[in-house]
C-alpha cells in the first residue's frame, strides 16, 4: 500500500510505506510506476475492506461465509508478494530506515491509539494491557512489513532464500509465539515477502501468456466453488496464519503441516492468478492503487465504528450482504478521494522529521562534503573550550 510519491523500481512498498514529502504537498503518482501493480493493489485493498466488512455476516449466511473464505485464501499473501517485490532495493541505509520509521512506525502508533480509544469506549474502560507491542486488528501488517523490510539485505545474501523462508514459516507455526509484534503472522507470511524479493520484471511478463490467463480464470472459479464447503467444515484459524498449529485438534507435525503447506500453495496459485488477470495498462483505478495505505488504515476505524452501530443487526440475508459489500466498496473509493487524503495525511503520511536527529538527511540539512555534523561541531566546541580553561 503505497502513497503516491513512492516508485515501483525499488524503494517503494506495495502495501505500506509512503515516501516522505514536503509538508502539505500534493503530488500525482509518478509516471514511472507499474500500472499492473497499482491496479492489483487497488483490487486487493478493496477485497481487504470487503472481507472485513462481511466478516460479521460470515457465520450466519453461507454465501457471505464463502466470500469471506475465498478472499482470505489469497488477499494478504498477494499483497505481501507485491510488497516484497517493491522492497528489492531496500539497503537498510540510515536514510531508508528513517523513512521506514516515519512511514510505518509513526502511523502505527497513531492508529493503534485510535483503535484502543474505540475499544475503550466500547468496553466502558481501558483493557488490562495497553502494550504498543501488541498490534490491534489490522495493524499487524505494519509491524510485519517493518520487520520484513529491515531483513531485506539478509535475504538477498542467501542462496536459497525462498526455501529457507518456507522452512522457517512451517516450523514457526509449531511454536506458540503469542501476540507480541504479531510474530506468528510475521513468520507465517514470510515466504511470500521473500518470494517477492526474488521476482524480476520478466516473471511478470510471463503472466501475459494466454494460457496462463486461461488457467487463472479456472483457478479463481474453482476456488470460489470450493470455498462453500470449506467455509462450513474448516476453522477460520487456518485463514489467519496467526495461531500455533499446536492449538489445533490434530497432530501438528503431520496433517497440520500438510494443511499449512496446502494453504501456502493455494495462496500462491490464487495470487498469481489475480496478477495474471489484472490489467497491465492504466485504468481508472490505477491512480487509486497508489493510495492503498489510506484505505488500509482508514477503513479499520470506519468498520470498528460500524460494528458498534446497529448496521449488522439490520443487515441479514442476501440483501444485507449486498448492502454491506456495496458499503465496503464505497468506503474504499471515499478513502481514496483527495479531500479525505488531505484530512488523513497527518496520520498516514506524518512529516515528523523533528523526531529524527539533527544530522538526518530527511530534515533537509545539506552539509558540504566532509563538513562535520552538528554533533561533531558541538563536541569539538566543548573540547576546545575545555582546553582553553
Amino acid at each position: 500500500m503505497t502513497s503516491p510519491p513512492s516508485r515501483h523500481d525499488g524503494a517503494g512498498t506495495a502495501a505500506a510505506a509512503p515516501a516522505t514529502r514536503g509538508a502539505g504537498s500534493e503530488t500525482a503518482p509518478a509516471t514511472g510506476r507499474d500500472a499492473r501493480l497499482d491496479n492489483a493493489k487497488f483490487i486487493l485493498v478493496a477485497l481487504v475492506v470487503v472481507g472485513h466488512a462481511v466478516e460479521p455476516l460470515a457465520g450466519e449466511y453461507t454465501p457471505a461465509g464463502a466470500l469471506y473464505y475465498w478472499i482470505y485464501f489469497f488477499h494478504m499473501p498477494a499483497f505481501i508478494l507485491i510488497s516484497g517485490y517493491l522492497s528489492r532495493n531496500f539497503d537498510a541505509s540510515s536514510n531508508r530506515v528513517e523513512k521506514l520509521v516515519l512511514s510505518l512506525a509513526v502511523p502505527y502508533l497513531i492508529f493503534w491509539t485510535a483503535h484502543q480509544t474505540i475499544y475503550a469506549v466500547e468496553r466502558g474502560g481501558l483493557p488490562e494491557s495497553l502494550s504498543v507491542l501488541k498490534p490491534t486488528w489490522t495493524l499487524w501488517f505494519l509491524v510485519a512489513l517493518f520487520l520484513w523490510r529491515l531483513s531485506v539485505p539478509v535475504w538477498q545474501r542467501l542462496r536459497w532464500p525462498v526455501g529457507i523462508a518456507v522452512v522457517i514459516s512451517v516450523f514457526a507455526a509449531t511454536a506458540d509465539l503469542g501476540t507480541t509484534l504479531s510474530l506468528g503472522r510475521v513468520l507465517s507470511f514470510l515466504p511470500f515477502f521473500v518470494l517477492g524479493l526474488s521476482l524480476r520484471r520478466e516473471h511478470f511478463a510471463f503472466l501475459d501468456r494466454w494460457w496462463v490467463r486461461t488457467v487463472s480464470v479456472a483457478v479463481l472459479v474453482v476456488t470460489a466453488v470450493l470455498a462453500v464447503p470449506i467455509s462450513d467444515h474448516l476453522s477460520r484459524d487456518w485463514l489467519f496464519w496467526r495461531d500455533s498449529l499446536t492449538d489445533r485438534d490434530i497432530d501438528p507435525l503431520l496433517p497440520s503441516m500438510g494443511i499449512r503447506l496446502a494453504f501456502m500453495g493455494l495462496a500462491l496459485l490464487m495470487s498469481v492468478s489475480v496478477l495474471a488477470l489484472t490489467p497491465k495498462r492504466r485504468t481508472w483505478v490505477t491512480k487509486l492503487g497508489a493510495y492503498s495505505l489510506y484505505v488500509y488504515l482508514g477503513h479499520s476505524v470506519v468498520l470498528l465504528l460500524l460494528k458498534d452501530s446497529s448496521w449488522y443487526d439490520a443487515m441479514t440475508g442476501p440483501v444485507g450482504m449486498a448492502a454491506t459489500v456495496a458499503l465496503a466498496l464505497a468506503v474504499t473509493l471515499v478513502l481514496c478521494a483527495p479531500w479525505v487524503r488531505a484530512g488523513l495525511r497527518w496520520a498516514v503520511e506524518p512529516q515528523l522529521t523533528w523526531f529524527l536527529s539533527e544530522d538526518s538527511r530527511l530534515r533537509g540539512n545539506r552539509r558540504p562534503v566532509g563538513a562535520p555534523s552538528g554533533r561533531t561541531r558541538r563536541k569539538d566546541a566543548k573540547e576546545t573550550g575545555a582546553g582553553a580553561r
